[in-house]
C-alpha cells in the first residue's frame, strides 16, 4: 500500500491538473449506448476485447434484441453467433443472457444502483459495476481497467496489481470529483503515450512528475 505523503499529494494534484488540461473535463464514455441496460451489456462484451470492436457489433445486436426481455429469451448459440468476433464469446453469451434473466426476475427489468446488486449479476465485477455506477448514476467511482492499474503504478498511486487494492488505493489519495474522469483520460494517455510494452516517455506531458520516467531513459 502506497503511504499518503506530503511528495505524494503533491504529485496527485499536478497530475490532476495536467491530465485535465491535456484531455478535458467533459468525458464520455467509449462504449456507444442509449440506456443502462445497453451499457452493462456492452461492458460485459469488452473484456479482453476493443471498445472500437464492440461498437461495429452493438448496433446490429441492440437491433436484434432490442430489451432486456429479448436478450433473456436469447438461443445462446445463436446469441453466441451475433458476438463471435468479439472474442470469449462463449462465455459472454451465457453471461449476458443469465444477466438478463436476472434483470427480470429479481429487479423488474432495470440495471440496479447499488454496487452488491450490480456484482451479484453473472459476467459483472467490480469493473463493470465501476462503469454503470458512474457513466449512468453518475456515483463517484474508480474503475480499474489495465490502464488504470499499469500508469497508476508507473505514476506511484499504488504498487500494487490487484485492482480492488489500486481502486481502494486511488479513492484515498483522488479527489472524490475527480473518480470518474481519471479512468477515462489514463484511457487516452495509455493509447497514445504510456502504453504496455513501449511507453513514450520523451513525448508524455507527465514525464517531470512520474517517478517512472528515469527507469525507461
Amino acid at each position: 500500500m502506497v503511504r499518503r505523503t506530503a511528495a505524494l499529494k503533491q504529485r496527485v494534484t499536478e497530475v490532476l491538473k495536467r491530465l485535465d488540461e491535456e484531455y478535458g473535463t467533459d468525458m464520455r464514455c467509449y462504449l456507444d449506448h442509449e440506456n443502462a441496460w445497453q451499457l452493462l451489456i456492452a461492458t460485459i462484451l469488452s473484456a479482453q476485447c476493443t471498445d472500437a470492436r464492440v461498437n461495429m457489433v452493438t448496433p446490429g445486436l441492440f437491433k436484434k434484441y432490442p430489451t432486456v426481455a429479448d436478450f433473456a429469451a436469447a438461443d445462446v448459440k445463436e446469441l453466441e453467433q451475433d458476438i463471435h468476433s468479439i472474442g470469449f464469446y462463449h462465455s459472454k453469451a451465457k453471461n449476458i443472457k443469465a444477466c438478463c434473466q436476472k434483470l427480470l426476475t429479481e429487479f423488474g427489468g432495470e440495471v440496479p444502483r447499488d454496487i452488491d446488486d450490480l456484482v451479484s449479476l453473472p459476467g459483472v465485477g467490480r469493473k463493470t459495476a465501476n462503469v454503470i455506477r458512474g457513466n449512468i448514476y453518475e456515483d463517484p467511482s474508480i474503475v480499474v481497467d489495465t490502464h488504470v492499474k499499469r500508469i497508476s503504478n508507473r505514476l506511484g498511486f499504488t504498487d500494487s496489481d490487484d485492482p480492488v487494492v489500486v481502486e481502494q488505493d486511488l479513492m484515498k489519495i483522488l479527489p472524490m470529483e475527480n473518480w470518474i474522469r481519471y479512468n477515462i483520460q489514463i484511457i487516452f494517455l495509455g493509447r497514445s503515450i504510456c502504453k504496455a510494452p513501449n511507453p513514450k516517455c520523451s513525448e508524455c506531458f507527465l514525464k517531470d512528475v512520474c517517478p517512472s520516467f528515469d527507469l525507461t531513459k
